[in-house]
């Protein structure tokens, strides 16, 4: 999986480096001083991702928790997002660390005691001034379960929120690695969302990455477990056949789990910054994102026009609502 393994020093004993490191024996391994020496100093392509993937080993430096963009969840609570890793094992088109990062090589950050030490003061610091949620989430530059058979830090995250009923806990994943996750006891506060797509986007698109099917085995066997779900619809990616594709979806996905039991369903559509943009041009030059009309919009990302973005989202919100998804837990994303 990995050319080579580069640890932090220091680093050897940390119970989730050593959990990570038993997986990869016959890997090469190096000591550094810092990852960001390596990481990032140099441009290196993205696609060498496909052969040419290292893995490093580091402490999460700097700040631990960050406040989350307006509509990245349901509105109305604060919301965070904490960084377990940069970068990810799948390879999709559209993915914005392309243009984020100088390097696809993956970071697996192994201060998790520190990350939830954070946690539990922002939730201590948030009731003290409110009784409202307060909501963190995970898989922000890296799909939160792909890897978590390895990483092995769920369980931790898991005693955490099951002391705070009002703090909420959101896994963000394509995964349907869910092995460690069906062990956990289900809390109603920690909930994990799975990103689907209709089965040709997947197959397009989502390289690498478990097939439709696959994942919607993976969100039956978690739903057998009591663990609460939330569903991602994002990016979508405009086709002729969009209302026909999502429907079949979202039927598919009723038989899986009714609509009305999800927690939330995210409804966006594609966009790029201006980086990510011109690397998804170089690397997928043949994509469909670029049959149809993109414009800058005034936030500078790039997008189809706003008419036609809101078009897409009503006509899939409408897919959602009509077959029983209940309309607040239907919301949009990154959308004004």
């Amino acid at each position: 999986m990995f050319n080579k393994i580069l640890i932090e020093k220091g680093l050897q004993d940390n119970p989730y480096a050593k959990n990570i490191l038993k997986h990869f024996k016959k890997t090469p391994l190096s000591e550094i001083d810092d990852y960001t020496d390596f990481f990032g100093p140099i441009k290196k392509p993205y696609l060498q991702k496909r052969d040419n993937l290292n893995l490093f080993l580091a402490s999460k430096k700097g700040a631990l928790l960050k406040e989350a963009p307006d509509a990245y969840g349901l509105s109305g609570e604060p919301h965070y997002y904490y960084v377990h890793a940069y970068n990810c094992i799948y390879e999709c088109s559209y993915c914005y660390l392309q243009g984020y990062f100088n390097s696809p090589d993956l970071v697996l950050f192994v201060n998790h005691d520190e990350i939830l030490k954070s946690i539990e003061e922002k939730i201590i610091e948030h009731s003290k001034v409110s009784d409202t949620g307060i909501w963190f989430h995970a898989g922000e530059f890296s799909d939160s379960l792909a890897l978590s058979h390895i990483t092995g830090e769920l369980s931790k995250y898991f005693e955490l929120f099951k002391k705070y009923p009002n703090a909420y806990l959101e896994f963000r994943t394509k995964s349907a690695n869910i092995r460690e996750l069906i062990k956990q006891q289900a809390l109603p506060n920690v909930i994990t969302s799975f990103s689907l797509s209709p089965e040709q986007r997947v197959l397009d698109h989502d390289y690498k990455t478990p097939p439709l099917k696959a994942r919607l085995r993976a969100i039956s066997k978690v739903v057998e477990k009591s663990h609460p779900i939330g569903i991602h619809l994002d990016p979508i990616i405009y086709t002729e056949d969009l209302i026909e594709s999502y429907g079949q979806l979202l039927d598919e996905l009723n038989r899986v789990i009714p609509l009305d039991k999800i927690e939330y369903i995210s409804v966006g559509v594609v966009r790029f910054t201006k980086d990510v943009y011109n690397q998804v041009k170089m690397n997928y030059p043949e994509s469909e994102y670029f049959h149809s009309e993109l414009i800058r919009g005034h936030d500078g990302k790039i997008k189809y026009p706003r008419p036609m973005r809101h078009w897409i989202l009503n006509q899939v919100r409408h897919l959602c609502l009509e077959r029983g998804a209940r309309e607040e837990s239907v919301y949009l994303c990154m959308e004004d």
